[in-house]
């Protein structure tokens, strides 16, 4: 599944440390730079999903050039690091889905908000996370990552592999798969199920692989 892009502006020593720790956490690639840099990030990621800004001394000055830049993108979203002194003048930007957070605030309250943004309605917690060997599902952002590197799956793929996963030691039949997983709407063939399984255990190597079994007869059981 693709990774969320975000782009995190700041000058001060402090934001920058807390804020690579918070986003080495999450599914993200993190392109970093100092405001003076803020247009080449720009430029060299086009397709970023979120920015984080440190408002400057100019403040709200600062802030409102972001939001120009990202009226003309009209997909990315803002989270802005504002000063507390800054809180009586500062707007928040209405053009592009926008929250700030008050410099100094927790890690913890820093990772909810970028989740929040990033994945609305799914946030993550612990139990968003399920490890099972050397592979981890996130299931609030859709992410499979072996030994620590992204799988590439498609959606059909994921949902196939993460319901199996979900529902351990339990053997599902193909009808009972493609009802489950594909939907009531789903006319194709049982055959469908086969193929999916097949590119999910090429993806996932043999190790991992071995845990999706093949009941003969029946259908598919993941082994806990």
């Amino acid at each position: 599944m693709q990774r969320k892009t975000v782009i995190f502006i700041a000058d001060s020593l402090d934001n920058a440390h807390k804020f690579q720790q918070v986003l080495s956490k999450l599914d993200v690639d993190v392109a970093a730079g100092s405001s003076v840099q803020f247009k080449k990030l720009l430029s060299t990621h086009p397709s970023h999903d979120l920015i984080i800004y440190e408002a400057r001394a100019d403040g709200l000055a600062s802030v409102a050039q972001v939001e120009a830049a990202l009226a003309e993108d009209g997909a990315s979203a803002l989270l802005v690091i504002v000063n507390e002194d800054q809180l009586a003048e500062f707007r928040l930007p209405v053009s592009c889905k926008a929250d700030f957070v008050v410099h100094g605030a927790s890690a913890a309250e820093c990772a909810t908000r970028i989740r929040q943004l990033l994945w609305p309605g799914n946030e993550s917690s612990t139990s968003d996370f399920i490890a099972v060997d050397t592979m981890t599902i996130n299931l609030a952002t859709y992410q499979v990552k072996v030994a620590g590197e992204p799988v590439d799956l498609t959606y059909l793929e994921y949902a196939l592999l993460a319901f199996l996963v979900t529902h351990p030691g339990r053997t599902y039949s193909r009808d009972a798969l493609l009802r489950r997983v594909w939907g009531f709407d789903y006319y194709g063939g049982s055959r469908t199920v086969d193929v999916h399984v097949r590119r999910i255990r090429a993806k996932l190597g043999p190790e991992l692989a071995q845990r999706l079994e093949t009941v003969r007869g029946v259908g598919y059981l993941w082994t806990a």
